[in-house]
């Protein structure tokens, strides 16, 4: 057999298995103002919330609780600005610096963040009290649209968020402008 065959066959060998990752990896899709992105397989979707598009179960590292992302889009114009934004997210840590950056994903741009330290994640009537939750960490990504802004917002302890690093990487990866409808 030639280098050439050989070359063909490892491909028609290999493509239907990269295939099947891709579809473990990237299970469903969704959208939201004007934006569509998979879903990664391993996250589950949870059931309806409030001011929320979509909320996903992060599954847990070993031996640490499980993780959510949560997805709003409140409509152009609405949920503030991407710097607002970014920098109330940094202030539910405390102790935590933001590393943050900007990036285009299917000529849309995306601003990222990673922070880490105490969450003091508000509950109760109103959001008005704060739990203190120590070892956490948020994943975030805002996606700027031409139909508003759209948030993805990870959080969870820092163990089980690192573990779904790679899942939000290619949650983010996946972002593509929806088609009109």
């Amino acid at each position: 057999m030639n280098r050439r065959a050989k070359i063909g066959r490892c491909f028609l060998l290999a493509a239907p298995a990269a295939l099947l990752f891709a579809v473990s990896v990237l299970a469903a899709s969704a959208s939201a103002g004007g934006v569509r992105w998979s879903v990664p397989a391993r996250w589950k979707e949870k059931p309806e919330r409030p001011m929320r598009v979509a909320t996903y179960a992060v599954p847990a590292a070993e031996g640490a609780a499980e993780g959510e992302c949560a997805v709003f889009y409140f409509g152009k114009g609405q949920g503030g600005s991407v710097e607002e934004n970014l920098s109330r997210w940094a202030k539910q840590f405390d102790g935590g610096s933001p590393k943050t950056e900007t990036k285009t994903v299917a000529g849309l741009r995306v601003h990222v963040t990673d922070v880490s330290g105490t969450y003091l994640a508000a509950g109760g009537p109103m959001m008005q009290t704060q739990e203190k939750k120590p070892g956490y960490r948020l994943l975030g990504a805002i996606v700027e649209t031409p139909e508003g802004l759209v948030f993805f917002k990870l959080t969870g302890p820092a163990a089980t968020v690192a573990a779904a690093r790679a899942d939000f990487d290619a949650l983010v990866r996946s972002l593509t402008k929806a088609p009109n409808l």
